[in-house]
């Protein structure tokens, strides 16, 4: 065999052996849990559903309740869900090198927001989310061992410049989202009041329901005494035509003829009711208040 042909099959070895015979199973396997569990969180947030484990009002609900708890007008736990999906499919690139810069970028900057978050939560809001640690802990595990699996093979590697440049992009992004959440930068994401928040879920397990209108002043009027909780309220649209057309078949079977009508425990009341008033129609108990020295959500 000549010289050129042990060299091209030399070089064929080497890049063949770049690529990983089967998927990133370690990787793999903590993605897809990282993605049960910000996958139940999503859908209790865009559905409106408590959280299970977590107290109306307590800590968790605190801190799933803040401004924090969305990002662009997105729930949180939904941008977690799509960078463990991302992981996840990461861990089927076969070429090793190309996995690791991937995987290890997201896991990284992952874990620093992850960070960022639970400092927020300890310091600012005084409260902790069973939740939120877990998925740190998750995120810390997969930045790990994918720093374990780090390919030898990458060409000039430093340590040094790999972390000054995604360390100072990462550091840039969480710092411009921290401005951003303390309205320094652009516009202060909606935050829930945790006592509104926790009549409104508690009014959804009830069987309250309110029977409105988008285009209903007195509706609006009821929403607002909620602020950014009312989108949890049992709220059912029976104008989705617009002023002037037929209610919908729900409200219409219903003889629901003026906005807000509430139904509580069969009974109806054709008003804005106060918070206080639905409270004592639904025999809603006031969780108790987090532990001190809670800061401002």
């Amino acid at each position: 065999m000549g010289r050129k042909a042990k060299g091209k099959k030399a070089a064929t070895a080497d890049i063949s052996g770049s690529f990983r015979p089967s998927p990133n199973w370690p990787l793999l396997a903590l993605s897809l849990v990282g993605v049960a569990l910000a996958g139940y969180l999503s859908w209790t947030a865009v559905t409106s559903t408590a959280v299970q484990g977590c107290a109306e009002g307590g800590g968790c609900d605190a801190v799933l309740a803040s401004r924090w708890a969305t990002l662009l007008g997105v729930p949180t736990a939904v941008w977690g869900l799509l960078t463990y999906l991302a992981l996840a499919g990461t861990a089927f690139i076969r070429r090793a090198e190309t996995q690791w810069r991937w995987a290890w970028t997201m896991a990284f900057f992952g874990a620093l927001y992850s960070i960022y978050l639970t400092t927020i939560s300890l310091t600012m809001l005084g409260a902790t989310c069973p939740y939120c640690l877990t998925s740190l802990a998750l995120m810390t595990s997969i930045l790990v061992v994918v720093t374990l699996q780090r390919p030898f093979t990458i060409k000039g590697f430093s340590w040094q410049r790999w972390f000054t440049w995604r360390g100072a992009v990462s550091a840039t992004m969480i710092g411009f989202l921290h401005l951003n959440y303390i309205g320094v930068v652009g516009r202060v994401p909606g935050v829930e009041d945790p006592m509104s928040r926790a009549l409104a879920v508690h009014l959804a397990k009830s069987g309250a329901v309110m029977y409105g209108a988008h285009w209903c002043d007195h509706c609006r009027q009821q929403k607002q005494l909620f602020g950014e909780a009312s989108k949890r309220l049992p709220y059912v649209e029976c104008s989705t035509g617009g002023q002037g057309t037929p209610q919908t078949a729900e409200c219409s079977s219903r003889g629901i003829k003026t906005y807000p009508t509430w139904v509580i425990n069969g009974q109806r009341y054709a008003e804005v009711l106060t918070q206080t008033r639905l409270a004592q129609l639904t025999g809603f108990q006031p969780p108790a208040a987090p532990a001190s020295g809670s800061g401002e959500p």
